[in-house]
């Protein structure tokens, strides 16, 4: 998606040409996170059903470690965050199953290799219910909703016979939930978020905690832990899945 990207720089360097003041904070992350993935997928194609393969235990799929980023701007009592958070897994493995993917069948006992491959851009919005941040013990807490533009590619390439399929599948996934952050002054806080939609079946749940440590007022270090939650049925690709593991970076922030 090289047009989200150039947009997601584009709206990052406009925060940073903001003015700040007391009540406008324009803040800059960069981290490195390490996920773990488990669960099944599958991609139907033709009108043929897919087969949900398990992604850990036939797969062996690795960890994902990934640089990501965010640009940030507080305005008072709101908060709008432009995140961007890039996923990669691969593995192989032997199929203990029959397998149908997008349309292709594979053999059990079959070699396998596997990559998945996930952009995911996130916007989100936060309003401020509660907002004591001009005091020594500051407190926040709020409701964000957030668009998570998830970029999908998912490949299966079987060894033994020398085919391969990859499914691609954007997809606009909106979540509503809270974000509140607990701090002594801009020295040490702690900053937690959730968000979540559930239709028909399906649902997206996005949690994160992370603790910032800041010896002086512009810069600082963080980390933290991130669990995703997806279950996806639409569109010809099945996905239930967690991805979660930890992150850390450093901030910059005026």
């Amino acid at each position: 998606m090289p047009y989200l990207m150039r947009l997601m720089i584009s709206l990052t360097l406009l925060l940073v040409t903001i003015p700040a003041s007391a009540d406008e904070i324009v803040s800059l992350k960069a981290g490195y996170m390490s996920l773990s993935a488990s669960g099944k997928y599958a991609a139907t194609a033709g009108g043929v059903a897919g087969t949900p393969v398990d992604v850990d235990g036939t797969l062996n799929l690795g960890r994902s470690n990934n640089v990501t980023v965010e640009g940030a701007l507080n305005l008072g009592d709101f908060r709008i965050s432009l995140n961007y958070l890039p996923l990669k897994f691969n593995g192989s493995g032997a199929l203990n199953i029959p397998v149908t993917y997008n349309g292709q069948n594979y053999n059990i006992g079959d070699a396998v290799n596997s990559e998945i491959k996930i952009n995911v851009y996130d916007a989100a919005i936060t309003w401020y219910l509660i907002n004591m941040d001009d005091v020594p013990s500051r407190l926040q807490i709020g409701i964000e909703a957030a668009v998570k533009i998830t970029d999908v590619d998912a490949t299966l390439s079987d060894q033994t016979l020398g085919i391969s399929q990859t499914v691609s599948k954007t997809l606009p996934i909106p979540t509503i939930g809270l974000r509140g952050r607990v701090a002594l002054a801009d020295f040490v806080g702690v900053t937690a978020r959730v968000g979540y939609l559930g239709y028909a079946g399906n649902h997206f749940l996005d949690a994160e905690g992370q603790v910032e440590f800041s010896p002086i007022p512009t810069l600082g270090i963080y980390g933290g832990y991130r669990y995703i939650n997806l279950k996806i049925d639409q569109s010809g690709v099945f996905v239930d899945a967690r991805f979660q593991g930890p992150f850390a970076g450093a901030f910059f922030r005026f």
